[in-house]
């Protein structure tokens, strides 16, 4: 028994559809069966009605219409990007229990998650204060201080709303998971917020899918729909117009004009079974994806042709540079699908393992190499919508699973930490130029206005128009925790 479907027959297939198949010939049989892999699911009668997905609309006024999602997989240091703590330096070397902090990690205070304090012979932390590996500067009319190693992203921070003030409750790398879902991963498969907007939305560009994903994704991390079903998975796609997505070319040498005799035949069979199950809207559904795959064979590597693009826009995205080129081709690729109407784009940095930038040694090197990597085409991203009139009703997204601790791992490394972390975002509604949220002297908790990852998810759906709540699925109650609340003091 399907959960969004009730009244489907189990094994995807009732005898009336079979024997209507049959009716058909072999090629009705053909569909069906093709339909019934696909996992779509029949009712079996006219007078059943199927739980339908809402009608596309906004539940109110939007802000935005679409979402850039930067996701740094493997845990960015807070500490050493968006939230400066001078006080780590000052104390380098010293056990917390040797500084005026030592209260941070009382155990009432750690009760978000479990935690082990590692003592040694004499109950001293073994985890010592570890100074910041990079300077920090006040940029824009601002005046906020960002790490030396974001310089491009400087200029663009009087855009930017930073929320200092972050929290998850998942220590290892299941948190990319909660970040995306709001749910730890042991508590099972939850839709992605991408899922959710795609889910409640509908389309402003027909001949284009409306959820991407640009980047490697890891196992734990590399589905979006869940119990929404697989419609509602991002499309995979790659930054190359010869070869952008699997299966977006005919694996036979057919010219366009054979393409449209084939398809015409399945839209005519298509067309027969919806008569007969008029009732029956994931077989409507499907029938929409067959045809949007065949629009998208010509659409998406149009909007892929980034050779069209000026040299200097491709130089703003750091094109011309081989460290910043891979995110910077993704970046320009993700505007030109907001530009063409592409609801919801995440792109993924650094996945494989952990991610790239879980630097339990040698931070240093690590997050340099990185943020080389991603601070220009940020910037380039950032200052190219805005220019063209797009980054207002353009959500952009800088986020990570956690932060990284105040103290050393190692040598010279830090190791995941939960208790509070930095996001930004821009566009779209929210307010440029602000802080927002506090930790500690040393990084470790979030300590004024505190906010679980769904918050961040309950400020986007809210700036897209969508009451989370009035997007349930019948049978899925959800927690309040999951709809999160919406962080009114960084919108405009």
């Amino acid at each position: 028994m399907n959960s969004i479907y009730p009244h489907s027959s189990s094994c995807g297939m009732h005898r009336r559809s079979f024997l209507a198949d049959v009716g058909m010939g072999f090629t009705g049989l053909a569909l069906g069966a093709m339909l019934a892999k696909d996992g779509v699911l029949r009712a079996e009668s006219e007078s059943e009605t199927l739980w339908q997905p809402p009608n596309g609309q906004p539940h109110f006024a939007p802000k935005a219409k679409s979402v850039i999602w930067l996701f740094m997989n493997g845990g960015v240091s807070h500490v050493e990007s968006f939230d400066a703590k001078p006080e780590l330096t000052k104390y380098a070397g010293k056990s917390i229990n040797e500084t005026p902090f030592k209260d941070v990690q009382n155990p009432e205070k750690l009760k978000l998650a479990r935690v082990t304090v590692i003592n040694d012979a004499n109950g001293q932390q073994r985890n010592k204060l570890y100074p910041l590996q990079v300077g920090f500067k006040k940029y824009g009319q601002s005046g906020i201080e960002l790490s030396d190693w974001v310089p491009h992203l400087g200029k663009c921070v009087d855009d930017i709303a930073i929320i200092r003030s972050m929290y998850t409750t998942d220590d290892n790398h299941g948190a990319q998971t909660q970040f995306h879902s709001g749910r730890h991963m042991l508590d099972g498969e939850f839709p992605t917020l991408g899922a959710w907007v795609h889910y409640g939305l509908g389309t402003l560009n027909d001949n284009l899918p409306q959820f991407i994903s640009m980047g490697k994704r890891e196992y734990w991390n590399n589905k979006d729909g869940h119990y929404l079903g697989p419609a509602h998975d991002a499309i995979p796609i790659r930054v190359d117009p010869k070869n952008p997505l699997d299966f977006g070319k005919p694996a036979k040498d057919l010219s366009s004009a054979e393409q449209k005799i084939g398809f015409d035949l399945v839209g005519r069979l298509n067309q027969l079974k919806a008569v007969e199950y008029p009732n029956d809207p994931a077989l409507n559904a499907r029938i929409k994806a067959y045809e949007l795959a065949y629009r998208m064979q010509s659409s998406v590597p149009e909007t892929l042709g980034l050779d069209t693009e000026t040299k200097a826009t491709q130089e703003l995205y750091g094109m011309n540079d081989p460290a910043t080129e891979s995110f910077g081709t993704q970046l320009l690729a993700a505007r030109r699908f907001v530009e063409r109407g592409v609801r919801f784009i995440q792109i993924q940095h650094g996945a494989g393992g952990a991610g790239v930038w879980d630097a339990h040694g040698g931070l240093k090197a690590n997050h340099e190499r990185n943020f080389k990597a991603v601070d220009k085409p940020i910037g380039g991203l950032l200052t190219d919508l805005k220019q063209r009139g797009l980054l207002d009703s353009t959500i952009v997204i800088f986020a990570s699973e956690f932060g990284r601790t105040p103290g050393t791992q190692g040598a010279d490394g830090r190791d995941h930490h939960i208790y509070g972390f930095s996001v930004w975002m821009a566009g779209g509604g929210i307010k440029g130029g602000i802080t927002h949220g506090v930790t500690d002297e040393i990084g470790f908790h979030a300590v004024e206005n505190r906010h679980y990852v769904t918050d961040i998810h309950a400020t986007i759906l809210k700036q897209l128009g969508l009451d989370s709540r009035r997007l349930e699925v019948p049978g899925r109650k959800r927690l309040d925790i999951d709809h999160g609340k919406p962080i009114t003091e960084i919108l405009a």
